[in-house]
């Protein structure tokens, strides 16, 4: 496994770009540049935190109690769910949403944008643990573009000699102000399957408001939608390309209890979830030999 030194004297990008080792022992790596700030863990290619110069606050956000532990998700930044979404299909003692955030990745390459943004690029490592949860010959890849716009390309690479179907999401926790003066535009229209008591299909009308726990997969879309914060003033632009799904989740009280991991004691009213997916009908094919890539991008913007 690489160290923190190894992995700045081969990828590090002086003042741009460093590595170094989490007290649990995980490698995170330090994006700093003229237009953002971010974090990224190792483990899971885990995208942490966000910020663009032009912004007060983070845009994705990560709860103050989130903990970096060997083998455990992390509540908050962007987790890569792959390659299953949610709950495995046939065995329920699988992890749920797959098992690419919880296992190390290592680094394939790094770069300056000629704007400026920071590039990284990170490959899942194989291992008996992953191949006996997904016995495919199978590479996934992940290009992380931070600037002032973040900009994320998760490619899934089919090696076999048989297709295979995969669901998968990027997970994005968004900060905004309050959870009760926010709202999501650009999906009005859309069939969504709502996930809080049962799982029944609705078509949304209008603007997305929260009052209550909200799960929605919404499917059969590749619309660009848009997180409007009022005490923010910002609105937060989620464009995406190889998926037609967008999942919207925010925990509400008695569910953030029980995680637990939210931030106390309010900390789940400061992030809303937007995810870009393939879900449910919308699982993709990958063919024998092709590749298939999902491709997200955030901008930030006043209101």
């Amino acid at each position: 496994m690489d160290t923190a030194q190894e992995l700045n004297r081969q990828f590090g990008i002086g003042g741009r770009l460093d590595f170094s080792e989490d007290a649990g022992g995980l490698l995170v790596a330090q994006i700093g540049n003229e237009q953002a700030t971010a974090t990224l863990c190792l483990q899971g290619a885990h995208l942490m935190a966000w910020q663009p110069k032009s912004q007060a606050v983070p845009v994705v956000w990560l709860s103050n109690d989130a903990k970096l532990l060997p083998g455990k998700s992390i509540r908050g930044g962007a987790p890569v769910c792959w390659p299953w979404f949610g709950a495995h299909a046939s065995e329920s003692a699988f992890p749920a949403h797959g098992y690419a955030r919880t296992v190390p990745w290592r680094m394939l390459e790094s770069g300056s944008e000629p704007g400026g943004a920071t590039r990284l690029t990170l490959r899942l490592a194989e291992s008996d643990q992953t191949r006996a949860l997904w016995p495919h010959d199978a590479r996934l890849d992940l290009t992380v573009i931070a600037g002032e716009t973040l900009r994320m390309e998760l490619v899934t690479e089919n090696f076999g000699a048989a297709d295979f179907a995969i669901t998968e999401a990027l997970h994005t926790y968004f900060r905004i102000g309050d959870i009760g003066a926010a709202r999501i535009t650009g999906l009005s229209g859309c069939d969504y399957w709502d996930k809080v008591g049962g799982s029944t299909l609705a078509r949304q009308d209008g603007t997305i408001r929260f009052a209550g726990e909200t799960d929605r997969v919404y499917v059969n879309t590749t619309a660009e939608c848009a997180i409007e914060d009022d005490l923010l003033k910002r609105r937060i632009r989620i464009a995406k390309s190889g998926s037609r799904s967008t999942v919207v989740w925010t925990p509400w009280t008695e569910k953030a209890k029980r995680m637990g991991d939210l931030g106390q004691p309010d900390g789940w009213r400061e992030m809303v979830c937007v995810e870009s997916a393939n879900a449910l009908e919308n699982a993709v094919n990958v063919a024998a030999g092709a590749r298939h890539t999902l491709v997200v991008e955030y901008r930030a913007e006043p209101l």
